[in-house]
């Protein structure tokens, strides 16, 4: 029965908007997260045939000394009615959904009548058309293997290079983003093997736009990056590829939920110069020694999610279909004072802040109020141009929204079924050259210690070499 109350709290999760289906369901011990997963998925396809025959049945009304939960009652009346029933022993809950199984079943033929339909398929919730349009993405971890060994695997697979929607085993390689792969929309990759050691990351292509406009420095085991919100560690998985896997990442989460998946995800996927923080990024100060080094910012803060029509979100659409005003402010605000925050680290050159939100009020309208902020101004931070931020991704920021400042065009917006992607924002601010700071002595003294240790190392090599068998 354990199994049915963690389908039942993912509902409430859902239903308190804590995140994505695929985000929160990443949440789960994976052991058991597919089959979890699976009766999710299927209950919300039939939510609300399910809320009706519950409630026409009067089962919450008659059990709710057994079945205190409408969520609880929406799993286990789902596995009775649309599965092969209760996969529980024998107990009070199972008995009291067996005692109403007659009626049950009774509600839901006369939703059929109504509705005219014959088979119980015709009753589940369809997709979003969108979503038909967007390929399924796959990006190349390159810190594990390349993107030409990738290719060479899938073409032995019997995949061919020839788009994503020539065939169901057509794939290409994307025109802005490298190593990322676009294949068939229908094709799944959770039991690929790549996909399981780490080998590819399944990430929309807008979603890699964030840490690829950031272009952190590569290769460098000076650099020094911060991921300020980064669970569940796509973003953070893509900044240590371009990283070369050397300087220090470090990836900030505030949930200690979500810390656990932002762990597993980057030993998956093999990131060695990741240091996950389970802290809130704004509660860090910016001089601390360590962070204060930081020359890269990657902002990607909670959002309204509007912008997500993916195989599993269409599923919550009558539920969010009316966005709250007042809910959308609140968010703003949050996220600017995110900004205004990354722009207070004294050797911050580039801060790359992004939304899988639709609307102005959390896009241009926080990204103007940022550079109107005090943080801006006395930091000297303006808009990226539009040439070092995706310049040939035609779809820039809503001129209008942005007050005649003419900065729409460094501003990169992704539109669902228009783009092949979900809709999704990027800006970029940049600190201007002539108000460099100067390099101070923390990070000298950060370079010396990193050249005395490489000569250490060197020593201790020769003295090997130089001992007698």
């Amino acid at each position: 029965m354990n199994f049915y109350f963690e389908a039942s709290e993912v509902l409430n999760r859902l239903d308190a908007r804590e995140g994505s289906i695929k985000g929160i369901l990443a949440t789960l011990p994976e052991n058991n997260r597919s089959r979890t997963a699976a009766l999710v998925i299927e209950t919300l396809k039939y939510k609300s045939v399910l809320s009706d025959v519950i409630q026409a049945s009067k089962l919450l009304a008659e059990e709710k000394k057994k079945i205190n939960s409408l969520n609880l009652a929406l799993v286990l009346v789902h596995d009775t009615l649309l599965a092969n029933g209760i996969q529980a022993g024998d107990g009070p809950i199972k008995q009291a959904i067996l005692r109403h199984k007659t009626r049950l079943k009774s509600e839901l033929q006369r939703i059929k009548i109504k509705r005219g339909v014959k088979s119980d398929l015709e009753l589940a919730q369809t997709s979003d058309d969108r979503a038909a349009k967007i390929p399924r993405y796959v990006r190349v971890n390159t810190s594990i293997w390349s993107t030409e060994e990738a290719i060479s695997f899938y073409t032995k697979r019997g995949f061919q290079l020839q788009g994503p929607f020539a065939s169901s085993k057509g794939f290409g390689l994307d025109e802005h983003i490298p190593d990322l792969l676009a294949f068939n929309p229908a094709l799944q990759f959770r039991d690929d093997p790549s996909y399981k050691t780490g080998k590819i990351i399944l990430q929309d292509k807008a979603s890699c736009f964030s840490a690829f406009v950031l272009a952190p420095p590569c290769n460098d085991p000076n650099a020094v990056v911060i991921d300020a919100t980064a669970a569940p560690g796509n973003k953070t998985s893509h900044l240590s590829a371009l990283m070369g896997n050397k300087g220090k990442l470090y990836a900030f989460e505030r949930d200690k939920r979500r810390f656990s998946t932002l762990k597993m995800m980057l030993a998956k996927a093999a990131c060695q110069n990741v240091e996950a923080i389970n802290a809130d990024f704004l509660t860090i100060d910016p001089s601390h020694p360590k962070y204060s080094l930081a020359t890269h910012i990657l902002l990607d803060p909670s959002c309204s999610g509007s912008g997500i029509v993916n195989r599993l979100d269409y599923l919550l659409e009558d539920e969010v279909e009316v966005v709250e005003e007042d809910r959308l402010n609140k968010l703003a605000a949050f996220q600017l004072m995110m900004i205004k925050h990354a722009m207070k680290f004294p050797h911050v050159q580039k801060i790359v802040y992004s939304t899988c939100s639709i609307h102005a009020t959390e896009n241009e309208h926080v990204v103007g109020h940022a550079l109107q902020s005090d943080e801006a101004k006395s930091n000297h931070f303006k808009l990226a141009p539009r040439n070092d931020v995706l310049p040939t991704w035609n779809r820039r920021g809503q001129a209008e929204e942005m007050k005649g400042t003419g900065d729409a065009g460094s501003l990169v917006r992704c539109s669902p079924g228009e783009d092949g992607t979900n809709g999704f924002f990027v800006s970029c601010f940049i600190r201007e050259h002539n108000s460099v700071l100067p390099q101070t002595e923390p990070l000298k003294k950060r370079k010396a210690e990193t050249e005395e240790v490489t000569i250490q190392k060197r020593k201790r090599k020769r003295k090997k070499k130089d001992k007698p068998e």
